[in-house]
């Protein structure tokens, strides 16, 4: 005949077996090692800690870039070096919409491993979303002992008032006990060379004991970033040359004259000129020639 103790006993332990059963369906999956050899591009999902990786990255060619030289020329200089492994700076893109910043990001990474295949292990490029940034700490820490180096890429990278994970950022690109690993850098495209609207800055300044060392914190953010690169609109000279350039490259057939008022048409129904513009042009122009966008 079985006590009520030992009955007892076996609630008890059947209770914590069903507990503990419980915590262990809720609990986050281990984390998995990145597997860096999978592709040369990944876009990172935080939910499960996984990076992604993308088959087919939507980039054009460098040469099709135009109106960007000197910048371009700046952005590839750093990102040879670092992919040679050598000292190599974050990047900030910022400036004018539709002027090529994450196109650029996207054709030199390609472009680099071309030119050094061979020479070194493939340079890998991670996508981050902005509202992801937060989990950056977490990105960094899963990179850090592989032998790959990543450009880990924020597209149009700002915050607005109340955001607080600019903070993560700031610890992740230089901060923080480990800081930033050596096989890491970080480029990002902004609208703004500080990525922190004003107000923001001027209510951090209203509320703060110390106004001055609270606007500090903030625009030492852009500060993290060891180059600056500026976008601006182009000319008219540059963006017929954009359209040039890829009608050129894709083999569009029209006679020039046409081809330039149709282009400059297009660009004032829109009320801007860019490489955004131009593409968009040539896609409608293509559609309308019955070609495809290919090579």
């Amino acid at each position: 005949m079985t006590s009520p103790a030992t009955t007892e006993t076996d609630q008890t332990l059947a209770t914590l077996l069903r507990i503990a059963d419980a915590l262990e369906r809720i609990a986050p999956p281990a984390r998995k090692p990145a597997d860096l050899t999978l592709a040369d591009a990944f876009v990172w999902h935080p939910a499960g800690s996984e990076l992604a990786p993308v088959a087919r990255v939507n980039r054009v060619a460098l040469s099709l870039l135009r109106g960007v030289d000197r910048v371009r020329d700046t952005l590839a200089e750093n990102t040879e070096r670092f992919a040679r492994g050598l000292p190599a700076n974050n990047v900030l893109l910022w400036g004018a919409r539709g002027m090529g910043k994450s196109s650029l990001v996207k054709s030199v990474h390609a472009d680099t491993n071309q030119r050094l295949q061979g020479e070194a292990l493939p340079l890998k490029l991670i996508e981050i979303h902005r509202e992801d940034i937060e989990s950056l700490p977490v990105l960094m820490g899963l990179l850090r002992p592989d032998a790959h180096r990543a450009i880990v890429f924020c597209d149009d990278l700002s915050f607005d008032g109340g955001d607080t994970s600019y903070k993560s950022l700031k610890a992740a690109l230089d901060g923080g006990v480990e800081g930033r690993p050596g096989n890491v850098v970080f480029y990002a495209t902004s609208n703004r060379r500080h990525l922190l609207p004003r107000d923001m800055m001027e209510n951090e300044r209203s509320t703060s004991i110390n106004p001055g060392e609270a606007i500090e914190e903030k625009v030492s953010l852009s500060d993290r970033f060891g180059l600056w690169l500026g976008f601006h609109k182009c000319s008219q000279d540059e963006y017929l040359a954009m359209i040039d350039g890829y009608v050129g490259h894709f083999g569009l057939e029209i006679e020039r004259e046409a081809l330039h008022h149709e282009a400059l048409e297009w660009a004032t129904t829109r009320g801007s000129r860019s490489g955004r513009t131009a593409w968009q042009y040539i896609q409608d122009l293509a559609g309308r020639l019955g070609k495809t966008l290919e090579g």
